[in-house]
């Protein structure tokens, strides 16, 4: 339900209180987290102590991961696990440390309101913005159930703030849960939630633009599609794109499903959305940035809507967007799974350059049999995606022999190096900063790729020393940890982890 890849290299799984599991304590009570490692397949499992059923999640300087909100006990399943609608939980592991040195999440203390759907952004500053969620967890259509509300953590992740009335969300109520946030190199955040947008300042709390509404249907929860901000760079000045893609109608399994995408530049003098479509119409649909800066696009169904039992006719293809392709050649539909991916389905990008697919568990409690009344159950299997970048011979093609001179950069516009082997003949050299972020129910919090400036690259060499300079503030790049590729001709090295502050 809830994924993360930590900075040892492995993938956290976090999932909800039930009565279902092959990890299990010593004391007999289920594992609700797991950590997994892609080279080794193995599992551990990990403690919570409160229900992070729903919650959103960001990442700490220092690399800590957070999980926001939650729901509420389940004590007739275990009575150890606490209230988790207030819930702030923390689990540290160390950059490029495969090492495990503990298996339980710390709890950190309250959310200033209760917050069931939260979505959360990191800011510039380190602090991070929480926004959102449900009081508890009933009828969404009753404005007394929600919390149209923000409020700030602590760069060490503790509440420093009441809960305030976020307008763009009291305004798009019941459509405001999950809402799409994006940080934007001014250091204000790009707010989205049903149809409507705006331009929101962390300083002075207000809003400082608003957009036109995005044409089509519904785009958040129940009727998720999927946002990414497109990849930054010195060469675009810096200049922040935002998409999104899928959507629906209505929160029923008839519901139809949106093929549309919006594309707009909020820092224009004039942002507009241009309208483009994906070869299908998807809800549920997860947007993963690439290495190579297009975007793949994976899970979700083209029939109904978020909720238990409400999915049908699976989307199975993956689809690839090229941003810098003309308007009308940008999407690719690629390999197809026979896997059905509804309802709580995660995607994320590994260091190998691959994508990682888990979950979907559009039940309320494991089902294993498929029925009449249970068509797609919980899945329990993990695949992974290898884009057309690593196909046939191209994955004895990635750079080799990658050194970085350190792993704790500085957005300043300070420079560091980078030792690699490349294959002979190679003619261009690449290097993306990438943050996965915490991933959720199509959200994708905190995700973002910068490409950045080197110099030193000569042609033709297989050795290549290269000077690579970081952005110039912490709002392209907010405190965290990033992964590095050095792609030759768009092919990825394997990925190493580094922090930046």
């Amino acid at each position: 339900m809830h994924a993360a890849l930590l900075p040892n290299g492995k993938v956290l799984f976090l999932d909800k209180v039930e009565n279902y599991t092959k990890l299990i304590f010593a004391n007999g009570k289920h594992a609700y987290a797991s950590e997994w490692d892609p080279a080794t397949r193995q599992v551990a499992p990990l403690r919570v102590g409160t229900n992070p059923f729903c919650s959103g999640g960001s990442f700490l300087k220092d690399g800590t991961l957070l999980s926001i909100g939650g729901n509420s006990p389940l004590n007739h399943i275990d009575p150890t696990v606490s209230d988790g609608f207030r819930g702030i939980r923390s689990l540290h592991r160390a950059v490029n440390n495969g090492e495990v040195n503990d298996d339980s999440f710390i709890e950190l203390g309250n959310l200033s309101t209760s917050r069931w759907y939260p979505s959360a952004q990191t800011l510039g500053n380190g602090q991070i913005f929480v926004a959102s969620g449900s009081l508890n967890g009933l009828d969404p259509t009753k404005p007394e159930n929600n919390n149209p509300t923000y409020e700030f953590l602590s760069a060490t992740g503790a509440t420093i703030t009441d809960s305030e009335p976020l307008d763009v969300l009291v305004r798009n109520q019941p459509y405001y849960m999950y809402p799409f946030v994006h940080l934007l190199p001014t250091g204000d955040l790009f707010i989205f939630a049903s149809k409507s947008s705006e331009l929101w300042s962390p300083v002075t709390k207000r809003a400082v633009a608003t957009f036109p509404d995005l044409p089509g249907d519904y785009r958040t929860y129940p009727n998720t599609g999927t946002s990414v901000l497109l990849p930054l760079s010195s060469s675009a000045r810096w200049e922040p794109e935002v998409m999104i893609c899928g959507g629906g109608a209505y929160q029923d399994v008839d519901s139809p499903t949106d093929p549309s995408c919006g594309r707009i530049a909020p820092l224009a003098k004039t942002p507009n959305w241009e309208m483009d479509a994906m070869p299908e119409g998807r809800s549920m649909v997860d947007g993963v940035l690439l290495p190579d800066g297009t975007i793949v696009f994976l899970n979700g169904c083209s029939r109904g809507a978020q909720g238990f039992g409400l999915g049908q006719n699976p989307a199975h293809n993956a689809l690839l967007y090229n941003p810098k392709a003309k308007l009308g050649k940008r999407w690719t539909k690629l390999a197809a799974s026979p896997i059905p991916r509804l309802y709580h389905s995660v995607a994320l990008l590994l260091l190998d350059g691959t994508v990682l697919i888990a979950g979907s568990n559009p039940v309320e409690q494991p089902v294993l049999t498929r029925s009449r009344a249970n068509p797609y159950v919980t899945e329990f299997r993990i695949e992974v995606y290898t884009p057309p970048y690593l196909s046939g011979s191209n994955a004895r093609k990635r750079p080799t022999n990658v050194t970085i001179n350190t792993n704790l950069l500085k957005a300043d516009r300070s420079t560091f190096e980078i030792l690699t082997t490349v294959p002979t003949g190679a003619t261009r050299l690449t290097v993306a900063l990438y943050h996965g972020g915490f991933i959720t129910h199509s959200l994708h919090m905190g995700q973002r790729m910068i490409f950045l400036d080197i110099d030193g690259f000569q042609a033709g060499r297989v050795d290549q020393n290269l000077k690579v300079t970081m952005p110039p503030n912490r709002n392209i790049t907010p405190p965290g940890p990033y992964v590095i590729f050095v792609l030759a001709d768009g092919i990825p090295s394997i990925g190493q982890f580094v922090l930046v502050s």
